[in-house]
């Protein structure tokens, strides 16, 4: 028999906007502290010096985790021209100087080049695995790391102001995998200069934005003070963009219980889909999600069941 695990059933989503200095499991921890949630875990990693949207899921909202991270993500940061790190960012050792500052013309013109489908290589003090072990580790061991080039999808990278000759602040939209770091070091590069990023800024992870995000220090003044829906999202927040399909009683009693569905039997209450092979499903029962939901061989099979 499973050990039970210690802490409260808390079911949801936390928006934490979190502070510069801290990794993204020092603030699930402090979430763990403030709530005492059984179960955490964290929608996409931000690095240390990283502020903004952090989302926490918490007891089944962690089944939904994927869905968080898979979600586009905006950001906001700062290039400092003339100088490259190791780390891409500032809290890494300078191994380049320039003296060349872009213009704002020529920033701009070289913008729409890191638009679309790009190849980028992550900094070699990154989370990306090689041969089993994080590339970071390696990195601060002092080993050779080889990172190869991913493609990563950037909807949109606009210039948003030149601070002064040395700093530009930018603003960007990208899909899941991309490293903002890549993205200063390289824009650097092509720009004929080097360059890292001293500020970095999560906006929106899917549709989280920062209107929703709380510091640490105020969710611990409204787990005392105010009821839970002031701090705590619904675990279906983050399948918004994925087809409903609603159940009967019965229904969501066998899918409850880990068991398909005949496909034809709930065809009248399926979403429109292009495809529906192989299309996945979130399946409520009366407002209640109880699974997230595969199609496949005419049934409508459970993947992680939501025992809410």
């Amino acid at each position: 028999m499973g050990r039970k695990r210690k802490g409260v059933p808390i079911h949801g989503w936390v928006i934490i906007d979190k502070p510069q200095g801290m990794t993204s499991t020092q603030v699930v921890g402090a979430v763990r502290r403030a709530t005492s949630a059984a179960k955490l875990g964290h929608g996409g990693t931000l690095d240390p010096m990283a502020t903004g949207i952090l989302p926490i899921a918490l007891g089944e909202a962690t089944k939904t985790v994927n869905y968080a991270m898979d979600g586009a993500k905006s950001y906001q940061f700062t290039v400092k021209w003339g100088e490259e790190t190791d780390s891409a960012d500032a809290e890494g050792d300078i191994i380049k100087t320039c003296d060349v500052r872009p213009s704002e013309d020529a920033i701009g013109k070289a913008l729409p080049q890191f638009v679309g489908n790009i190849e980028q290589v992550p900094p070699i003090f990154s989370a990306i695995k090689i041969n089993g072990k994080r590339a970071y580790d390696l990195a601060r061991k002092g080993e050779e790391v080889e990172i190869k080039s991913r493609t990563v999808r950037i909807d949109r990278l606009e210039l948003i102001d030149v601070i002064d000759n040395d700093h530009a602040l930018f603003e960007v939209d990208c899909g899941k995998g991309t490293y903002v770091r890549s993205i200063g070091r390289d824009l650097a590069r092509v720009l004929g200069t080097c360059g890292h990023l001293c500020q970095l800024r999560r906006t929106k992870v899917g549709s989280f934005g920062l209107e929703v995000a709380i510091s640490l220090d105020k969710l611990g003044a409204l787990i005392n003070s105010a009821p839970a829906e002031t701090w705590l999202r619904p675990v279906s927040t983050v399948l918004d963009d994925i087809p409903a399909l609603a159940l009967t009683s019965d229904e969501a009693r066998a899918m409850r219980q880990g068991q398909a569905i005949s496909l034809l039997q709930a065809a009248n209450r399926l979403p429109e889909m292009d495809e529906v092979q192989g299309a996945t499903l979130i399946a409520f029962f009366k407002g209640t999600p109880v699974a997230l939901t595969r199609i496949e061989k005419g049934k409508i099979q459970p993947v992680r069941v939501l025992n809410l």
